[in-house]
């Protein structure tokens, strides 16, 4: 007999020991597959190693394969006893061995083979969701899971290519919202992937043969005419929220941006409103308010103080609370446009506020603080710091 160091806690232990009698770690478990047989019958494994045993009936895969999850004290009887894991169940006892060797070296979560599609939804969404920028977002994406009912209840190990791609070829929706579809079968299976809920990340392989998914022609913004604008301020009193048209107009939000605005974020002595989504250039950023505005917003925040609302919009006719949202003024933008037989779509208010600004020769790097664009110039981006004073006197140089 001589002395070994067990592979697990260093300890040197007999070489002719079944198991590590101090942290219970299996040795000499049997190098073949195939079980070695004394008297007719199999011989026992090591303690702890897990067991292997062949269920009565008729069965397609008879042999069961169980590891001891921990020991517990019944209330019953007082006395210590096995609680198990269940590995699986296999056709032949070779199989079985396998199964049970591969999980000794490897253990894995045996409740992470059972998740659904649902389950890793839920779990996914959980730690997702509170890293986005706001209620937009998670619509985005909880619009795109209700296209995918066909896999709720598979179990993410049970899914393949032809399911995703079948979920998306068969959703009754344009090409946009099916990318979006892809996109949440990219975040899902990489958070699966991580958590071992599943060994092959399918999403990536959708479409390998050419993609069907087609980017919509991108509509080329038409920004509103002089003309246009003076037809808003003469409509402002007689068609709802009009002035909300000509705040971006005027102000450069985007349309969600622009619907979500909060009383608290609006400094009429300062003159400047505090706000923004979608990126991090974006958020938070200071913008002022122009002087042909500030009536407007004026009147907002009394009707908001009025109306006990915490938002700069709301709307009264709403059926879900009068906060505004960018569903909301998309419809109400829609109305204005049939009122005035106008043919634009909600950003353009933005692109006219760029297009004026840089018409007006507003300068290029207080221009983008003010829309929420990135800065790529290192030496502005870095060193050079900007005044409200100085973003102040650029608005004023747009006119009406």
């Amino acid at each position: 007999m001589a002395m070994i160091k067990c592979p697990e806690c260093g300890k040197e232990i007999s070489d002719k020991a079944m198991a590590c009698p101090n942290c219970g770690y299996p040795m000499n478990t049997p190098t073949s597959t195939k079980p070695r047989v004394r008297n007719g019958k199999p011989t026992k494994l090591p303690n702890g190693y897990g067991s292997v045993y062949h269920l009565s009936g008729k069965r397609r895969k008879p042999f069961a394969v169980r590891k001891t999850d921990k020991w517990i004290i019944d209330p019953d009887t007082g006395r210590a006893k096995q609680t198990y894991i269940n590995i699986g169940y296999y056709a032949t006892r070779e199989e079985a061995i396998i199964a049970l060797a591969t999980f000794n070296k490897n253990p894995y979560d045996i409740a992470a083979e059972s998740v659904t599609f649902e389950e890793c939804y839920r779990r996914w969404s959980e730690n997702y969701f509170p890293t986005l920028a706001g209620p937009s977002s998670i619509r985005t994406i909880t619009a795109a899971y209700s296209y995918c009912s066909g896999l709720y209840k598979m179990r993410m190990r049970d899914i393949r290519v032809e399911h995703l791609e079948g979920t998306v070829l068969n959703a009754q929706v344009g090409e946009a919202t099916k990318g979006r579809i892809k996109s949440l079968f990219n975040m899902m299976y990489r958070y699966a992937l991580s958590h071992e809920i599943c060994d092959k990340d399918y999403a990536s392989l959708m479409f390998a043969n050419g993609s069907p998914i087609k980017r919509e022609t991108q509509k080329e913004a038409i920004p509103f005419t002089q003309d246009e604008i003076a037809l808003l301020w003469d409509n402002m009193d007689k068609i709802p929220f009009t002035d909300m048209l000509l705040i971006g107009i005027y102000s450069g939000w985007r349309p969600q941006e622009l619907s979500v605005l909060k009383v608290s974020d609006i400094d009429i002595q300062a003159g400047t409103m505090k706000g923004g989504l979608k990126t991090d250039a974006g958020r938070n950023r200071i913008v002022p308010i122009h002087p042909l505005i500030k009536p407007l917003i004026e009147s907002r925040l009394k009707e908001a103080e009025t109306l006990h609302s915490e938002y700069l919009f709301n709307d009264l006719d709403g059926q879900q609370g009068t906060f505004m949202t960018y569903d909301k003024y998309r419809r109400r933008f829609q109305k204005i446009m049939n009122r005035l037989g106008m043919k634009h779509r909600p950003h353009e208010t933005r692109h006219t506020f760029i297009t004026k600004a840089k018409a007006c020769y507003v300068d290029e790097h207080i221009l983008k603080l003010i829309v929420g664009h990135a800065e790529r110039d290192l030496t502005e981006k870095t060193y050079t710091h900007r005044t409200l004073e100085q973003l102040q006197t650029e608005i004023l140089k747009i006119e009406k």
